[in-house]
């Protein structure tokens, strides 16, 4: 099985929690990883489209590893997603580059876990916050798993980003249809 983990963090040189689960993905067999502000320095039309479908149809699960932004993707995300998913490829006639492959999403919030809920602060759940990117794999064919969200990012204790690390590297060694959304 392989697997591609995108990496996107608005501001990386200030990323712990992200950077943490980066690296264990680095660490991992049959893992490739690509962090797009690494690539790409934020600049929202200087994608490698080719390369990075590439690496998509290379793949069997595809890891999208980001913080929730503004109770969103983050916007080099969502400018990556908008050009590399293009139509006919992902989408409409011939479009099953990403047909039967898993989508896991992983996700930090600085917040904690009872803001992502009915009686929290924005009276939504993360699987509310994360429906665009589920309806988003239904839509071009994929396999959604439930999404794996750490919560209280922000300052977390080594202790605390050692448990989000461990629980990433089991997500990655899962197999191939163990955690899909049902």
């Amino acid at each position: 099985m392989q697997t591609l983990v995108i990496v996107s963090h608005p501001y990386p040189e200030q990323s712990v929690a992200i950077k943490s689960l980066q690296q264990i993905a680095e660490q991992t067999a049959d893992v490739t990883v690509r962090h797009l502000e690494t690539l790409y320095q934020n600049d929202l039309a200087r994608f490698d489209i080719a390369a990075e479908q590439k690496a998509h149809e290379a793949a069997d699960r595809i890891v999208y590893l980001f913080p929730i932004h503004w109770f969103n993707l983050t916007p080099m995300l969502k400018a990556y997603l908008n050009q590399v998913w293009s139509y006919g490829w992902s989408f409409g006639p011939n479009g099953t580059a990403l047909k039967d492959k898993e989508m896991q999403v992983v996700v930090t919030a600085g917040a904690n876990a009872l803001t992502y809920s009915e009686q929290g602060l924005i009276r939504s759940s993360m699987d509310e916050v994360l429906t665009p990117m589920k309806a988003s794999a239904y839509y071009v064919g994929m396999k959604y798993n439930q999404p794996l969200a750490f919560y209280g990012a922000v300052g977390a204790s080594p202790e605390t980003l050692a448990t989000f690390q461990a629980a990433f590297a089991e997500r990655l060694q899962t197999p191939l249809g163990s955690v899909l959304l049902k």
